[in-house]
């Protein structure tokens, strides 16, 4: 179970069986799937769709057979080459493209690789348009273009500098005040292409960045979901380097945490609810987050005087959500940051400036700010699924177990406790059931994660 088709694009390990991993020749097919649905959107002589790369190993390889499909189709492919998803989701518009790729498995480790489909405002697919390019791949009714018809690619490397000139001409995005804060920044880059970014956009913000892993090798130095546990490495050396802060983000620069002066992590949850803090004091209104996100979000906001909703989980459910509720900011508490004011795409950039902005203006340390917060903690631990195992039985069960209490069902069981909640769904990244709680403490979360899987495991006889 390691080729997953799902609203977050088609993702898979490297090697293997064709049809069970992301092979060379599934990643042509699925590329031939989308170019073909690309050109059933509208009639026209010219299709152009932009293509980057996050710098994993498979980066290349996989990016080269993709592109080459599309010209094989007619269309003509803008590469990006190492790239961010937020910067190909920019990119889309600004070269009024069709579409976009993003070659990236987000956070999963370097024997995975994934396509992530763009329409042509640049943002993810819904799940219908997601369904007619699976109907279309599993079909095989795919027609190539001629010789003379064939696409070409144009290499345009200069997009991370548009994408952060557009960052900085953000009204809210205050350069003068972070540049006179003189912070000192450490930056954890996994090797990625965060390691690129980032470090271009706390230069041109005044920021002095102390770069650590930083070379977009795609050789990962550590697991690269930005967690807690994963970190050591950032935690010594903000406190070495006598830092203000660090910052990290997963190999497609959309998922940003911070650590605090003291080697502590900020908590990714926080992210959001530290940049939706700072907007709402600027331009008051409503927010949203997908239902595994901490509800400071919601206290925040409502301090502020707007309203809070919660979507199902994927960043297209945020989305929709935000534009049906002219939400202001949004996103994940992955450390998702959604910004409509820049674009409807998760911005570990536009985080880092905004939060940049807020510290810069509030005066004051990282672990002063997080504790100025509603006090929150969260876990989050997984069950790696098993052919055998019947999720959406598993799923039923405990919603019948827990009829009594606050249940939402539109994205697996959410059972909402009177001071704590658990959230049970199945991934669409990884095949795994995650379990998310959230409580007054640490202690009462991971208790109530333990005794939900207990739970689960006794259902499922395992």
């Amino acid at each position: 179970m390691t080729l997953i088709k799902s609203i977050s694009g088609i993702r898979g390990t490297i090697g293997g069986n064709v049809g069970d991993n992301l092979t060379p020749i599934d990643a042509v097919k699925f590329a031939a799937a989308y170019g073909t649905w690309i050109k059933q959107q509208r009639d026209k002589d010219n299709y152009r769709v932009v293509v980057g790369r996050d710098a994993r190993i498979s980066g290349e390889m996989i990016q080269n057979l993709v592109m080459n499909t599309l010209v094989g189709l007619g269309i003509h492919v803008i590469d990006l080459g190492l790239s961010t998803t937020p910067t190909v989701e920019i990119a889309v518009p600004m070269e009024h493209a069709d579409g976009g790729i993003i070659l990236t498995a987000s956070h999963n480790p370097k024997q995975w690789n994934a396509l992530k489909l763009l329409d042509a405002k640049g943002e993810f697919l819904n799940g219908e348009e997601g369904a007619i390019i699976l109907k279309i791949a599993a079909s095989n009714e795919m027609s190539f273009a001629e010789v003379d018809d064939l696409g070409e690619i144009t290499i345009n490397d200069a997009y991370i500098d548009l994408h952060i000139d557009e960052i900085l001409n953000l009204e809210l995005v205050n350069k003068k005040a972070i540049e006179k804060a003189n912070f000192k920044v450490v930056v954890d880059g996994v090797n990625s292409t965060g390691g690129i970014a980032i470090p271009l956009l706390l230069e041109r913000l005044g920021v002095h960045a102390i770069e650590l892993y930083c070379e977009p090798t795609g050789h990962f130095p550590h697991n690269p979901e930005p967690l807690k546990e994963h970190l050591t490495d950032l935690s010594e050396a903000v406190v070495k380097a006598n830092a203000d802060f660090g910052i990290v983000v997963d190999p497609d620069v959309d998922r940003l945490a911070f650590m605090d002066e003291k080697g502590e992590m900020f908590g990714e949850e926080y992210t959001l609810v530290a940049c939706a803090d700072y907007v709402l004091s600027k331009t008051p209104g409503n927010t949203v987050s997908n239902m595994s996100s901490t509800r400071a979000l919601r206290d925040i906001t409502e301090k502020h005087g707007g309203s809070y909703e919660a979507s199902a989980v994927g960043e297209v459910n945020v989305v929709n959500l935000m534009k049906k509720n002219n939400a202001i900011i949004g996103g994940e508490g992955n450390g998702g940051i959604i910004y409509p004011e820049s674009h409807y795409g998760r911005d570990a950039l536009v985080g880092v400036a905004l939060f940049l902005s807020l510290l810069a203006e509030k005066r004051m340390k990282v672990s002063a700010l997080r504790a100025s917060y509603p006090n929150y903690f969260m876990s989050k631990k997984k069950i790696q699924l098993t052919p055998q195992l019947d999720v959406d039985g598993l799923l039923v069960a405990m919603e019948d177990k827990y009829s009594k209490e606050n249940l939402t069902t539109i994205d697996g069981v959410k059972i909402d406790f009177a001071n704590s909640w658990v959230h049970l769904r199945k991934s669409n990244t990884e095949p795994i059931i995650r379990i998310y709680t959230e409580a007054p403490s640490q202690e009462e979360a991971d208790n109530l994660a333990d005794r939900i899987i207990s739970e689960i495991k006794t259902f499922a006889n395992i």
